[in-house]
């Protein structure tokens, strides 16, 4: 007769455990199985610097996985910033987010393609930092900006720049 008691105190207390792990996360993410920074390392590699206004540059971005398996699904979150002004990058028109999973050590790369601008224009962003947000998280990372003014697109106040898709390196 004893079994049935500690059965159903055992598959209480199991369903509690369940609903408490479940609920949420510390991280504030999203989707538990995102790539978060923390879990990541995250390094700006060396640049194509735009050397004179109007010349296009890029800026290669590395992620490597520290943790556990974990997912890139869609674009990384792009912000300059120039003081108190803050610019979202929008992603590359015409490009296509793929859904890449990261077991721990692989690694993905993503490239930020700007516009130069002309320093001191009305029309360019005085970019100090870059903001890196990975897809499904609210965790991010600022680095220095040392590639130079960012061009304004004409007729707006978006930054004349793009974001890549995630490629995955290595095999």
């Amino acid at each position: 007769m004893r079994a049935i008691p500690l059965t159903v105190t055992a598959l209480a207390a199991a369903l509690l455990l369940t609903a408490c792990n479940g609920g949420g996360s510390k991280s504030g993410n999203k989707n538990s199985s995102a790539c978060e920074i923390g879990g990541v390392s995250v390094q700006i590699g060396s640049a194509s610097v735009a050397p004179k206004a109007g010349d296009t540059g890029e800026v290669p971005v590395s992620i490597t996985n520290q943790s556990k398996p974990c997912t890139l699904d869609h674009f990384a979150n792009i912000t300059l910033t120039a003081g108190d002004t803050k610019a979202d990058v929008p992603a590359l028109k015409g490009a296509k987010a793929q859904r890449l999973k990261l077991a721990k050590g692989d690694s993905a790369s993503f490239t930020i393609a700007y516009v130069r601008g002309a320093a001191g224009d009305k029309n360019a962003l005085d970019a100090r930092t870059v903001k890196i947000t990975l897809p499904g998280t609210t965790a991010s990372r600022s680095f220095p900006w040392s590639y130079g003014p960012v061009a304004v697109q004409s007729g707006g106040s978006r930054p004349n720049a793009s974001v890549t898709a995630f490629q995955q390196v290595g095999d």
